[in-house]
């Protein structure tokens, strides 16, 4: 047994063994040590510091000045101060051609996406002009383009639509969408501060892609309405209602906006093909929205006489975000719905914002810290919800039009937004000939690249569970509502945590022949099984969650490699080997399965002797006096030493 707790390796003897039939060989057998020993503050300083500050935020300001730690503390909160002081003229002319090239995308974009969360088109605009000056300040991302997002607007406008219908009760439901964005901005703001960003990790990628796509097509059906001129349509989200809706309603549909639709949609989708294809013709893509609001816009007004059955924009009021701080609601019955609704479409917004950063960080070499962007998310989205805008963040398709147009800072961010400012001041009266079915074919257009089908392919292929969580969140979205699908597909993922936990697994090792290595039986062929000795392997922490498992299968593996040993009549088994190698934690539960296995395996004259430890474990071994029932030849630092001193002890008849 160790002893102490340096970690210098203690005195070591050698000795030799035959393995199957293999030459000898000189082994060491060192003693496991202890770690360091550590006060109780150390090592609650030390678990701190691992859970919240992995990245070890305030290294720059070790052994600094006091005038320097507090500029670093600026250029920490607010990162343009980093860069802006190396800012040239080159840089700018990037930023203002990406800016204005996002900006083209961004304010039809902005007008359909709002419509899409069951708000006047104006505050699509409002939202793509205060959030992306506030993220210039306090993002750390140079490429992430900020506005309105398809997902986030589907989730809060559908969250709300379900009691709060937006054309009955226009004002109560833009104060809930309002209210809603607040909450949302203080939740984002308190995972940052907090740093609690891993609770975003539960949204694993399996059901966000099928949360997505699931929506995705929600909304392509939904803008049925607009691509078909009707009316009348139902305020359900699920895909029976609306499919019912539209083929209850064919004696609504305009030809006239049936054909301008399809035709503007196939142009959009031939652009986007072409960007595909041809990565260098970014333009094109981003380009064809703002193209298409301008010539069917053209086209309606040229032809108005004739298209009264195309439903258009209508009069939009010119000027500056007015000031809505005073329309936030933190009292009456609606407030759960609002709390409720600012989480989960904060969650999903924060999610999408900080993937799409880490995504174009990674293909310029550069980090951006997450729980800064939390930061830096929440607080644009509680400032817009004091200046009529709703749920921002960072969107996949402007950022990588950004990305691609040569942006080098979020100076393209302000670019976009002062010319969305000269589009809130001058122009806006412009938009009052445009059609909804224009609107309609964006989102559908933007919509259709949220399905990501190869991914699904590849969920099947690599891991069947995945491939059902995200069927599960594809269809709850489908058949129950958005954030039922998005609830059932987190549950699902929880589920598959608590499995890996719970059932963790375990493995039963052989030696590969002319080597030290011992590897899973199972898995190669070539290793064999030592004889009179059984060696198995866990790969989990043990605690209470499964321990109890732990224990009822270590003794199956012993009750099934006694069968196998009586069937085909070989040397009997003495010695469990038990490998901690990828144990990475135990609890007191773990350690009173331990003490169980081994008494148990002793009642039936087997010999229980541990492999390995890590420092954790070994230590928790220690102080628990757990050690001190396997005796001295109890505990080994490798399974070949462990079989080379079995061997030689039985040998020589210890």
């Amino acid at each position: 047994m160790a002893g102490g707790s340096s970690n210098k390796v203690d005195d070591a003897h050698e000795t030799s063994i035959t393995i199957e039939g293999d030459h000898s060989t000189m082994l060491e057998i060192h003693k496991v040590c202890l770690p360091p020993n550590k006060t109780i503050i150390q090592s609650i300083k030390h678990n701190f510091s691992e859970i919240f500050f992995p990245d070890d935020p305030l290294h720059k300001f070790k052994n600094q000045k006091p005038s320097r730690k507090f500029l670093l503390g600026l250029q920490y909160f607010f990162p343009i101060l980093q860069w802006g002081s190396d800012y040239n003229f080159k840089l700018l002319k990037s930023d203002v051609i990406s800016g204005l090239t996002i900006a083209s995308l961004a304010i039809p974009q902005g007008i359909s996406y709002a419509k899409l969360a069951n708000l006047p088109p104006i505050h699509g605009l409002y939202s793509s002009f205060v959030p992306p000056l506030l993220y210039a300040v306090l993002g750390s991302s140079r490429h992430l383009a900020v506005g309105p997002v398809s997902i986030a607007s589907l989730v809060m406008g559908s969250m709300l639509k379900e009691v709060v219908s937006p054309t009955e009760y226009p004002t109560l439901y833009l104060k809930l969408a309002l209210t809603s964005t607040f909450f949302a901005g203080v939740f984002q703001t308190s995972l940052g501060l907090l740093r609690l960003g891993f609770i975003i990790d539960f949204l694993s990628k399996p059901t966000l892609t099928g949360f997505t796509a699931g929506a995705a097509v929600i909304v392509g059906l939904q803008q049925l309405k607009g691509m078909l001129g009707i009316t009348h349509f139902t305020p359900k989200m699920q895909i029976v209602d609306v499919l019912s809706s539209v083929f209850s309603t064919t004696k609504e549909w305009s030809w006239q906006t049936v054909v301008m639709g399809m035709c503007f949609l196939i142009f959009l989708l031939a652009t986007r093909h072409i960007s595909i294809k041809k990565p260098r013709l970014f333009w094109i893509s981003a380009a064809a929205p703002l193209t298409s609001v301008i010539l069917s816009t053209v086209l309606v007004y040229a032809f108005r006489a004739h298209t009264s059955a195309i439903s258009t924009i209508g009069h939009l009021s010119k000027g500056l975000n007015p000031p809505s701080a005073n329309m936030l609601s933190f009292s009456g019955t609606h407030l759960a719905l609002a709390v409720k609704t600012g989480i989960v479409s904060g969650i999903l917004s924060l999610t999408e914002g900080i993937a799409v950063g880490r995504t174009f960080a990674s293909l310029r070499n550069y980090q951006i810290d997450g729980n800064k962007e939390m930061i830096a998310i929440g607080v644009m989205n509680m400032a817009g919800s004091c200046t009529s805008c709703y749920v921002t963040t960072g969107s996949f398709s402007r950022s990588a039009v950004n990305f691609n147009a040569g942006a080098q800072t979020a100076v393209s961010n302000i670019v976009m937004a002062a010319t969305v400012l000269i589009t809130l001041l001058f122009l806006l009266p412009l938009f009052n000939f445009t059609p909804n079915v224009i609107l309609a074919a964006i989102i559908i257009t933007a919509v259709i690249g949220l399905i990501n089908y190869e991914e699904v392919i590849k969920f099947w292929r690599v891991d069947k569970f995945d491939f059902m969580t995200c069927l599960i969140a594809f269809f709850g979205v489908l058949f129950l509502s958005v954030q039922m699908g998005l609830a059932i597909a987190v549950g699902v993922s929880i589920l598959k945590i608590l499995m890996n936990v719970t059932r963790p697994t375990t493995m039963v090792l052989g030696n590969i022949p002319g080597t030290q290595i011992f590897q899973n039986v199972g898995r190669y062929g070539d290793a064999k099984r030592v004889p009179s000795s059984f060696i198995l392997a866990i790969e989990s922490p043990i605690c209470f969650a499964n321990s109890a498992y732990l224990q009822e299968r270590i003794l199956r593996w012993v009750r099934e490699e006694e069968e196998r040993i009586l069937a085909n009549k070989e040397q009997d088994m003495k010695t469990i080997i038990l490998d901690l190698t990828a144990v990475t934690a135990i609890d007191t539960n773990g350690l009173e399965a331990i003490v169980e296995i081994r008494k148990m395996l002793d009642k039936r004259s087997y010999k229980l002797v541990l492999v390995n430890p890590v420092g954790q474990v070994m230590e928790k071994l220690e102080t628990s006096k757990t050690l001190e029932l396997f005796g001295e030849r109890g505990l080994y630092l490798t399974v070949g030493e462990a079989i080379a001193d079995i061997s030689k002890r039985t040998k020589i008849g210890v």
